[in-house]
């Protein structure tokens, strides 16, 4: 385990450095064509965009590094106020690339340490979007399978379009959604979470709504537009203040009643001691 994790760290690092994008400027400059994610900056926001339609935008290793150093990148750039992840193609995210892990198999070990570096490194990108300070928004095009539906569930929102699809269909080839229900048990409740985990059933975008997967569905000519309104919205709020409240929402989730409010209170006080909370609150109160 700990070998898999020092790779995954280099490969990560090895991207990072050589495709790193500059924060500087207003807009950022597209990275190639040919790349797997693409990233774009405009007034706070930024938009990493899967590329990979030959995969339908799988979560193979080097999609998954790419996401990785980019997301990490982005959480120490003070001037990436918002994350929107979107994609190109048909599909938002196929899940992982089944190709990649058929070939791992014909190894003496039987695919055994790539499975675990793959797995290692997807549930580190969940947890890199959960635990970040910036809001990440899920702009849904398309059809979003196993951990495709799990890297939709783990962002703090998702807007799709009224054509956009969701499945968790592992259970029909033999292999349980088990990592995508780390994500979808934790947004849905424990039903609709294994309803969706038991018959690998495809649901429609309303379903997605109607369960708690997504936050709304609109025409597709209309998402994006809609994805960055909403995104221009919140990169206006105190960044201190959105990273202090995304931070606290999930690690009080995780605790009993009686300790989240322990929490959320002291969360409260220290927040209300920061200049953004005092201004805010004197603006408020003199009207201005």
């Amino acid at each position: 385990r700990l070998s898999s994790r020092i790779f995954f760290t280099i490969f990560t690092t090895i991207f990072f450095c050589a495709t790193g994008f500059n924060t500087g400027d207003a807009t950022m400059v597209n990275q190639e064509s040919s790349d797997i994610l693409v990233a774009q900056m405009s007034d706070g926001i930024l938009r990493l965009t899967l590329n990979d339609q030959k995969r339908r935008n799988a979560l193979s290793e080097a999609m998954l590094a790419q996401l990785s150093a980019a997301f990490t990148r982005a959480a120490a750039d003070s001037t990436v106020r918002v994350i929107v992840l979107a994609a190109v193609g048909p599909a938002f995210c196929a899940g992982h690339d089944l190709k990649e892990i058929t070939a791992a198999r014909a190894g003496s070990d039987k695919g055994q340490a790539y499975f675990e570096r793959l797995f290692d490194a997807c549930a580190s990108v969940m947890q890199l979007i959960v635990s970040h300070p910036k809001p990440v928004i899920a702009e849904v095009a398309g059809v979003a399978t196993a951990a495709g539906c799990q890297l939709v569930a783990s962002c703090d929102l998702a807007i799709a379009a009224d054509s956009a699809q969701f499945a968790t269909p592992g259970v029909n080839i033999g292999l349980f959604c088990s990592t995508p229900m780390v994500a979808l048990s934790r947004n849905l409740s424990n039903k609709h979470a294994m309803e969706m985990l038991l018959t690998g059933d495809m649901i429609d975008a309303q379903k997605a709504e109607q369960i708690g997967l997504i936050n709304q569905h609109l025409g597709a000519d209309k998402l994006t537009e809609h994805c960055m309104a909403m995104a221009a919205k919140i990169a206006s709020k105190s960044m201190m203040t959105v990273a202090v409240g995304k931070r606290a929402f999930y690690q009080q989730a995780e605790m009993p009643l009686v300790d989240a409010y322990a929490f959320a209170s002291q969360v409260m006080v220290d927040n209300m001691l920061k200049q953004d909370a005092e201004e805010g609150i004197n603006a408020f109160v003199e009207k201005r």
